[in-house]
C-alpha cells in the first residue's frame, strides 16, 4: 500500500548521492562526471515520477566545494550531464539547489531547511501537505521533519550508509532499499 497519494503529493524532494547515483566512500565525493555512477532503477524512477506529474527538485549538500576539491562550474558541468542522461530516458529535475558550504557555515546545509527555502520561492505551493522529502541520511530526514513534510529514508548499500543511519530508519515516515522501491512502493507509482 502506498505510503502517499500521488494525487495530493505535487513536489518531490531528492538528494542526490546515495539517491540519484552511488555514493563515494565516506570522506570521497563526486569530482567530475567519470566518478557519477547511476544507482539500479534511479533514472526510471524519475522518469516515472514525471510521467506522474510530480516536480522534482534536487537538494544536496555539496562539501566538496568548500573543501576545494571541484568548484561550481564543475559541479554545474555534472548536472547539466546527469540531465542530459535523464532526458535521453524521459526523465528530468526540475530544479536542482546546492548548498556548496562546509559544517556550521551557514544555514542551508541539511538538516538545515535553506535550500527548501529557496526551492519555496520559485515553487510556493510545495509545502508539507503535497512534498514528500527521499535522502538517505538523518540530515535529509530531520530537514524533512522540520519542514512537516512527509520523509522516506533511503536505506541503499550497507557500506556506504552514514553515521546515524539507524535514527534516519526510525525518524523517516517510511524507509526503502531504493528510490525506484521507494516510488512503487510508497508512493504508488509502479514502473512496468
Amino acid at each position: 500500500m502506498a505510503l502517499l497519494d500521488a494525487q495530493r503529493i505535487r513536489y518531490v524532494f531528492l538528494d542526490r548521492d546515495g539517491v540519484l547515483n552511488r555514493k563515494r566512500p565516506e570522506g570521497e565525493y563526486v569530482t567530475r562526471w567519470s566518478e557519477f555512477e547511476w544507482l539500479p532503477g534511479s533514472v526510471e524512477a524519475v522518469a516515472r515520477m514525471n510521467r506522474a506529474g510530480l516536480t522534482l527538485i534536487l537538494v544536496s549538500n555539496q562539501r566538496a566545494i568548500a573543501l576545494g576539491l571541484l568548484d561550481e562550474a564543475e559541479l554545474e558541468e555534472i548536472h547539466g550531464k546527469m540531465q542530459a542522461e535523464l532526458a535521453q530516458h524521459g526523465g528530468h529535475l526540475d530544479a536542482i539547489y546546492h548548498c556548496p558550504h562546509d559544517y556550521g557555515q551557514c544555514s542551508c546545509r541539511k538538516p538545515d531547511i535553506g535550500l527548501f527555502q529557496q526551492a519555496r520561492l520559485r515553487f510556493p505551493e510545495a509545502g508539507p501537505e503535497a512534498s514528500v522529502v527521499i535522502g538517505d541520511s538523518l540530515p535529509d530526514i530531520e530537514a524533512g521533519k522540520r519542514l512537516g513534510m512527509k520523509t522516506i529514508f533511503l536505506a541503499g548499500d550497507r557500506d556506504r550508509q552514514k553515521a546515524g543511519f539507524q535514527i534516519a530508519a526510525r525518524e523517516a515516515d517510511a524507509v526503502a532499499k531504493s528510490l525506484r522501491d521507494a516510488v512503487e512502493i510508497h508512493l504508488g507509482l509502479p514502473l512496468t
